[in-house]
């Protein structure tokens, strides 16, 4: 799985490599945790990096409370929670149970780049689990595959009808705001990562980010990032605390080193 992950690249590297600009300011992160707004670029907007909150809400959920943090590369097209986000129809559209349903009624959806410098994962140890950080030798940022999604909150007339029939409901619950949300996609290890855990997040390669947004069916595309340009080392387990976010979670532990 992916659970954690940095981001501490300058904003105006990331618009380079990208071919993006930030939406709004970009404030760098070294423990970025489920919950937390996170920068991606979309299908919908690729010119453009926005910030989602981690953690999928699928359209058809009864509420924002349990969200789905990471998606099986292997079953985008057949899981619930996930196919209408990524199956795209001839047309350019979405498909799924409420394809037909007006733009107004059907919350946008869609596939995304989830940008990154390095991820965490974690080895069972004698004395518990030892977090790592994996990245890139030169720590230059990637994309991670991803999907998302936006929940409307109810339209006036839907809470109108709630009205006449409760005395009047007034509620400032996250149900009831626009929320958008992302998860990354995982998939099986490369060599590196599979001593650490057996799944790792999908890395897109940089010549297929385009085509992960606008082909069909680029699940197929995907592979375990090559191994051999990538490092893991131990760090603190201060990462463990995500309220820790500050540039000595990426350090290696006394004693340690970075290795491939």
């Amino acid at each position: 799985m992916c659970g954690r992950y940095s981001l501490f690249v300058p904003p105006e590297e990331l618009e380079s490599r990208f071919d993006a600009r930030f939406e709004r300011s970009f404030t760098p992160t070294y423990n970025a945790a489920p919950g937390q707004s996170v920068p991606v670029v979309t299908d919908e907007a690729p010119e453009t990096i926005r910030q989602l909150e981690w953690g999928f809400v699928p359209s058809w959920a009864d509420g924002t409370s349990d969200r789905l943090i990471n998606a099986r590369a292997e079953t985008l097209a057949e899981t619930r929670a996930f196919r209408s986000a990524y199956v795209t129809r001839s047309d350019g559209g979405r498909s799924g149970d409420d394809a037909l349903a007006s733009d107004r009624e059907t919350p946008a959806r869609g596939r995304c780049l989830v940008l990154a410098d390095g991820f965490y994962e974690w080895a069972p140890t004698e004395t518990g689990n030892q977090p790592y950080r994996i990245a890139f030798e030169d720590d230059r940022p990637f994309a991670m595959a991803g999907l998302w999604e936006r929940r409307e909150p109810p339209s006036d007339d839907s809470q109108a009808g709630l009205d006449a029939f409760g005395g009047g409901i007034e509620t400032d619950s996250d149900d009831d705001r626009l929320v958008e949300t992302v998860t990354i996609v995982t998939m099986r290890p490369n060599d590196l990562v599979a001593e650490l855990h057996d799944r790792m997040p999908a890395i897109v390669a940089s010549d297929d980010e385009r085509r992960w947004l606008r082909d069909a069916d680029p699940v197929a595309r995907l592979d375990p990032h090559p191994s051999d340009s990538m490092v893991a080392y131990p760090v603190s387990t201060a990462v463990n605390d995500p309220s820790v976010d500050d540039p000595s979670v990426v350090e290696p532990i006394d004693g340690a080193g970075r290795s491939d």
